[in-house]
């Protein structure tokens, strides 16, 4: 890379969530989007057109391409290790959508092999790095609830497969509301609470087969292979505890259910799958009076999808760590695949992976300003 020009980034993926980073990507001075990648090389084309990306091919034309230094993998998760493998092995740095992998083995030789090669791996979400969350760690770290004990969340609505053109994918192995939306809250709750030791959990499939409600294959039906609705519950390294509910089965919409509490009082935290959001604190309420709610100061520039890429990118060029590191990936998938053992045993189970100190984003720093 050199050193005074705008970090070179290769999309592979033109799917839905690639609308939501290349609006992001295409902003920021310190990215240049040179490439969009995908199977289906005329929707890479499109998305190239629309968001003014010049270059448009298959997966191997952005490994291939010279000016590409970092690979933004939107690929389905099935196919994530894979992907994320092959950009190492062209040389790039990786940004890929949660989760990591599928399974353990895949994550770790992905993370292994660009260690190696040194070479970055940075995981989604990057939610975390927005100023609704960070907000709330600087909250948490003051002592504006005291000692942080303990969390619930919620996530539960009636599905993917009611919006989503093609969401096949998001009932299949690696998916769920589990794989899909659990990267949130976890990640979420590892900021806070630090890495994650043991879990339990139990789950239930509502339908066995689903139907397409929206797109062009609406009324086509699938058949589901992973559980539609997951309570869980986390013991962290402090000592903290937290349950949470991840449910594609519920017509009755609640998503973004953060709360913590401790030992002075509860914190109620914004969507951890939105970058902004209000955070707000009750203390004990004196006898028969209602709760008074205090509203945080919020810092930070608020920006989207593509938050973590631009990290990544800044740090690579200053030589420090990026926050939403593979490591931090790993570990969220590995407390996410124990949380489904537990699901299937019965049993609790430990997580045997963690994770460092995850660095908070400084409050002056701008995604939008020209640094490199």
């Amino acid at each position: 890379m050199t050193a005074r020009n705008p970090v070179g980034v290769g999309v592979i993926g033109a799917g839905n969530i690639s609308d939501q980073y290349l609006t992001q990507l295409t902003r920021f001075p310190d990215l240049r989007v040179v490439v969009v990648g995908d199977l289906d090389t005329a929707r890479a084309e499109t998305q190239a057109r629309a968001y003014g990306v010049p270059g448009w091919g298959t997966a191997q034309d952005v490994l291939a391409h010279p000016d590409v230094d970092l690979v933004v993998n939107l690929t389905v998760p099935a196919v994530h290790a894979e992907v994320s493998t092959a950009a190492v092995a062209a040389g790039k740095h990786v940004w890929s959508e949660k989760p990591l992998a599928v399974d353990r083995e895949s994550a770790r030789a992905l993370l292994d092999r660009a260690a190696e090669a040194g070479l970055r791996v940075g995981v989604a979400p990057d939610t975390v790095l927005g100023p609704g969350l960070q907000t709330a760690r600087r909250a948490i770290a003051r002592g504006d609830i005291g000692t942080p004990l303990s969390a619930q969340t919620v996530m539960q609505y009636a599905g993917p497969d009611l919006w989503h053109p093609n969401p096949e994918f998001l009932f299949a192995a690696g998916a769920g509301p589990l794989y899909d939306m659990g990267p949130y809250y976890v990640t979420a709750l590892v900021n806070l609470f630090g890495p994650v030791t043991r879990v339990a959990g139990v789950g239930s499939t509502a339908r066995t087969v689903r139907t397409v409600r929206s797109g062009d294959r609406a009324g086509t039906e699938f058949a589901v292979a992973v559980p539609t609705h997951v309570s869980a519950l986390a013991q962290f390294e402090g000592g903290g505890v937290s349950q949470s509910v991840f449910s594609f089965d519920s017509p009755l919409t609640r998503t973004g259910f953060v709360e913590v509490t401790g030992t002075e009082g509860t914190m109620v935290l914004p969507d951890p799958n939105t970058f902004g959001g209000e955070v707000r604190i009750t203390r004990v309420p004196r006898r028969g009076q209602e709760p008074e709610w205090e509203v945080v100061a919020s810092t930070g520039v608020e920006a989207g999808r593509g938050l973590g890429v631009l990290d990544l990118a800044r740090a690579l060029r200053a030589g420090r760590p990026h926050i939403a590191t593979g490591e931090l990936g790993y570990h969220v998938l590995d407390t996410l695949m124990a949380v489904d053992a537990a699901v299937g045993s019965g049993e609790t189970v430990p997580v045997t992976s963690t994770v460092g100190a995850i660095p908070l984003v400084p409050e002056d720093r701008d995604p939008f300003a020209a640094t490199l």
